[in-house]
């Protein structure tokens, strides 16, 4: 699969947390090959369904991103917004947003505030509006605006915005086409407002009411030698989760991963988070329990508009998909 390609195509798409109905009609788009049947809940979650006999196995991937939302517009048309989801003003200072209807902004900052003291409330995106009036003819308080930074080639590596999680619904789609014959009951659920606190995958859960539960994220990759970032690392392949702050996977389901692809030939690491967590932290504690697992592809700059992530691991997650999809459970 050209993963760039996949990436640029579902960045294109507007998709913050609450409105995700761009990415998941793209999404489906491209699923619905694959699928037996394709649809969309209450809460904006798509789930794709590959009718089998045996237990139920859900498959978790967020589809929503971080992003701004327009709080004030001031009389010389500066935008003040909030965030949807972690957002860190030194990470998106003077880079570009685009809002759903198609206006630009750029986010700048007040001059009366040093850098080493700023906040999210010291900034404001600048439309180039005129004034107040003009600006509210583009943009209205309660409008949301995401990155659109580029995604671009680095050699063996993939940067830019969202691939957190948009690598791992890229995985996934490589994954529908990879499986043949299963006996599994298999749903892959590209979840909506993961970013706001896991509260798409919590009704997706209820209603599917998996035997099993794999949550495919992104984890935060060891920059250097700083070991408090995380276990995994570029190029190291798919990161089998042990823990993050959400969930402590079932230990079953981390020995059944590993062994899985251990036996496949596809490289695997530990994936260990002191901080952070995924929709495993919802999905496992759905109705009576889940025995829940987690599919990691290693990334860096986590949360900012140039995420980097090494190819070869995104290939080794979609395989592991795939290879745990077809396993007599």
């Amino acid at each position: 699969m050209d993963y760039l390609s996949v990436i640029q195509k579902l960045n294109t798409c507007h998709g913050p947390s609450g409105d995700e109905r761009q990415i998941a009609a793209t999404l489906r788009h491209m699923a619905e090959p694959y699928a037996d049947e394709c649809w969309t809940d209450t809460m904006g979650n798509l789930i794709v369904h590959k009718k089998g006999t045996g237990p139920k196995v859900m498959f978790a991937a967020h589809m929503d991103s971080i992003g701004l939302i327009a709080t004030h517009i001031d009389k010389d048309g500066y935008i003040s917004f909030g965030k949807l989801g972690g957002i860190h003003p030194e990470s998106i200072l003077h880079t570009p947003f685009r809002f759903r209807n198609g206006v630009y902004g750029v986010v700048s900052r007040r001059q009366n505030v040093e850098m080493k003291n700023i906040t999210l409330q010291d900034l404001y995106l600048d439309i180039g509006a005129k004034d107040e009036y003009h600006a509210r003819s583009l943009v209205q308080v309660g409008d949301t605006a995401v990155s659109c930074m580029p995604a671009y080639s680095l050699g063996t590596r993939i940067a830019g915005p969202y691939l957190d999680n948009r690598i791992s619904c890229a995985a996934i789609l490589e994954a529908l086409g990879l499986i043949r014959a299963h006996t599994s009951d298999l749903y892959f659920v590209f979840t909506a407002q993961e970013e706001l606190g896991l509260r798409g995958s919590k009704p997706a859960a209820y209603n599917i009411d998996p035997d099993y539960g794999i949550v495919v994220d992104v984890t935060v990759a060891r920059e250097l030698d700083d070991l408090q970032k995380g276990t995994s690392v570029l190029g190291c392949g798919a990161a089998i989760k042990v823990m993050d702050s959400s969930v402590i996977c079932h230990p079953e389901m981390v020995e059944v991963l590993e062994k899985t692809a251990l036996s496949s030939d596809i490289p695997c690491q530990r994936d260990v988070l002191k901080s952070g967590g995924t929709d495993g932290g919802s999905i496992h504690l759905s109705r009576a329990g889940v025995i829940t697992g987690g599919i990691s592809v290693p990334c860096r700059y986590v949360h900012s508009p140039v995420e980097m992530v090494e190819v070869s691991d995104v290939s080794a997650v979609a395989h592991l998909i795939a290879e745990f999809s077809m396993k007599t459970l």
